[in-house]
């Protein structure tokens, strides 16, 4: 007989803004069936999150093909029909939205066998829990929580006075010695930390080099509009005069449109998606709203050489766009999506075209004080898993199948932050294995007082620390744009206007990662090199720093240090040793990449009988727009080729398949599959 196994969520807190190769249909049973059934407080009411196993497929395709426009009543399956009655349902829908150009991936990950349950909200959860937990057609069950903020969204960021901005855009007139022309990079010590900060205290001074190497890193290359980062955060304001040049645009679509016109499942996804109201109208303007996404989306890509605000780290040249930034958004005013529409943003980002996901967000750490006011999270990948089955697949989905086995990355980059608690493990996600965690630095290599470190964590980046670097007692005004007190500077929003200031975090720590992989991707799209996910992490760690040396000693940081009751605190450093991971260095990483990875290949094609495909080769090549090209198809009575410039057209002639061979003008040659079918749909890719 089937076990049914419970995933029950414990009391751990899902906070925003904290921060392998994996079996991505695994319904065997991992946890034994729990007959004491807590429902922790923040599960919704009246609704649970079913995956069913794979026998039922069938059954609840065709329930779900019968139904009208919205969600279905019941699933099809007796057994189940008959629980959701007792229990008062009247809306059951498949979690993740049916994409036609994704579907296939989906059902090989068995994303489509999530489905979500609402019943009468007077039903007790452990009772239904209990009466669908012996099923034997469900292999997994657990509440719907709500992701909370790990950031106190009161404690605004600092923004930069409008007079401080006109001084700095007046010294920005003359030849400040960098590369690009905007007011504020000067002040941006985390791209280029050149030691001359005046942090108003000479206590903790900057050290130069304690960034993540833009300076190099941009001789080579700026970013490429291609590269997608999927901002999971609060709206990103898509109008900011530094940011609107670097948006990801579903052309397709319109804001608030009530039509799904790319057939993505998604309306007016123009810029992203909000999936806290479900609808395409991201949004910023609440007055609970902080900033935060837009401040992360500044640091990977405001747009670069405008002549005003700050630079991204990928944020082009001025001439050539930077990397796209998608809005998917979490947090609205002081809304959060529930975990089913946190797991649709995730497989969003992958079908959609995004290789980095950037998430500003998590549990808080397992071993998070409880009298600072922390509920500890997992401990464990086991334990983060058997509680979130649902996360844990949409984000191996992600990591899996974002990308392309044909271009510049296969899989994608799930990159988190590790937590804000002053902990010694980080937080999960970022701690699992198939993610990037990310610890924050000060302006000196040193930790960040707040971040946590553990041997989870990937590496460290700029990230702020103003409990280090301040004057005890003395906060910030904005005023002066030079005294930031070790903060990190980027786009903003302030009341729902544009605006720039800083904030800190391993919330800003996580995007200059973040910003230094898009640019890395950048450059090795514009080698025409490729990259499995796990290689381009590998050769990420590979160029990074060390700071290991750097922890000598004591630290002491002021807890609470804008107030009257802040309190001097010392770090022990060596204890950070081998905790911290390494220090991201894009320069290095641009330096490694043409000689790593494999060269880009053709993708198979297929095409409809009297149809054609077309395919731009200078993508597949270096210096490819500079190459001719000749291709051979061993059978021409199924399809023929013929170029126009880079482009090459093939046609179906008949059914059935044939090998072919292109060879180029600088001595390349590769080969791949054309089939040929009656039904092909238009996109020419197998």
């Amino acid at each position: 007989m089937k076990r049914i196994y419970i995933y029950v969520i414990t009391a751990f807190a899902l906070l925003a803004g904290a921060c392998s190769d994996n079996n991505l249909n695994d319904d065997a049973p991992v946890v034994p069936a729990t007959p004491d059934i807590v429902i922790p407080e923040g599960a919704a009411e009246g609704e649970l999150l079913i995956k069913f196993v794979p026998e039922m497929t069938e059954i609840l395709d065709r329930t779900m093909k019968t139904r009208a426009a919205g969600a279905s009543t019941r699933s099809g399956i007796p057994s189940t029909d008959e629980v959701l009655s007792i229990l008062g349902a009247y809306d059951f829908e498949r979690v993740f939205p049916v994409d036609s150009r994704t579907e296939e991936k989906s059902r090989e990950a068995g994303l489509h066998l999530w489905y979500l349950v609402r019943f009468d909200k007077n039903t007790d959860l452990k009772e239904a829990m209990e009466r669908l937990s012996g099923l034997g057609e469900i292999s997994k069950l657990q509440i719907n929580p709500a992701i909370q903020r790990a950031y106190n969204p009161k404690k605004k960021p600092v923004p930069v006075s409008e007079a401080a901005l006109n001084r700095m855009r007046t010294r920005a007139a003359a030849d400040n010695g960098f590369k690009f022309n905007d007011a504020l990079l000067p002040h941006q010590w985390g791209y280029i930390n050149r030691g001359a900060y005046d942090f108003a205290t000479e206590k903790a001074p900057a050290i130069v080099g304690s960034d993540v190497n833009c300076e190099e890193a941009w001789e080579l290359c700026t970013g490429d509009p291609e590269i997608i980062v999927a901002v999971l955060d609060e709206g990103v304001m898509y109008t900011h005069e530094d940011l609107t040049d670097n948006m990801w645009v579903n052309e397709k679509e319109q804001v608030g449109s009530d039509q799904d016109n790319d057939g993505n499942g998604y309306k007016g996804d123009r810029y992203g998606y909000n999936f806290v109201k479900d609808n395409g109208n991201i949004s910023w303007q609440a007055a609970e709203d902080t900033g935060h996404g837009t401040h992360v989306a500044g640091t990977i890509a405001a747009v670069n050489g405008n002549n005003i605000g700050v630079c991204g780290i990928a944020g082009g040249n001025g001439t050539k766009g930077g990397v796209r930034i998608m809005s998917c958004q979490v947090f609205d005013g002081d809304g959060q999506v529930r975990m089913v529409n946190e797991a649709r943003a995730i497989k969003y980002a992958a079908d959609n075209g995004a290789v980095i996901l950037q998430c500003s967000w998590g549990y808080n750490s397992a071993y998070s004080n409880p009298m600072l006011g922390y509920v500890p999270g997992p401990a464990t990948d086991e334990e983060w898993a058997k509680s979130y089955p649902l996360e844990k697949e949409a984000l191996d989905y992600f990591i899996h199948n974002a990308g392309s086995p044909n271009g510049v990355i296969e899989g994608g980059l799930a990159i988190f932050a590790s937590g804000n608690e002053y902990s010694y493990m980080s937080s999960y996600p970022a701690a699992y294995e198939g993610c990037i965690s990310v610890a924050s630095i000060a302006a000196d290599y040193t930790p960040s007082s707040f971040s946590n470190y553990g041997a989870e964590v990937d590496f460290c980046a700029p990230g702020g620390d103003s409990e280090y670097h301040c004057v005890p007692g003395k906060d910030t005004d904005g005023n002066d744009v030079s005294i930031d007190q070790g903060m990190i500077l980027s786009t903003l929003v302030v009341e729902g206007k544009q605006a720039y200031g800083y904030n800190e975090g391993t919330s800003m720590a996580c995007p200059h990662v973040s910003g230094v992989a898009a640019l890395g991707l950048s450059y090795a799209l514009q080698q025409r090199r490729h990259f499995k996910a796990q290689e381009f992490i590998n050769l990420m760690k590979q160029t990074a720093r060390e700071v290991d040396s750097y922890y000598k000693g004591y630290k002491t940081y002021y807890y609470l240090h804008n107030s009257p009751g802040w309190s001097a605190t010392k770090m022990d450093l060596p204890s950070y040793r081998g905790k911290m991971g390494k220090l991201v260095d894009a320069g290095a990483l641009l330096r490694a990449i043409a000689g790593s990875g494999s060269d880009m290949k053709i993708p198979n094609l297929y095409v409809g009988t009297g149809k054609t495909v077309k395919i731009d080769l200078r993508r597949y090549f270096l210096n490819g727009e500079e190459l001719t090209y000749e291709c051979t198809i061993n059978d021409t009575s199924k399809a023929v080729a013929t170029f126009e410039g880079t482009v090459m057209t093939v046609k179906g002639v008949v059914t059935g398949m044939t090998n072919a061979t292109l060879k180029t003008s600088g001595g390349k040659e590769q080969s791949f599959t054309i089939t040929i079918r009656n039904n092909a749909n238009d996109n020419g890719w197998m």
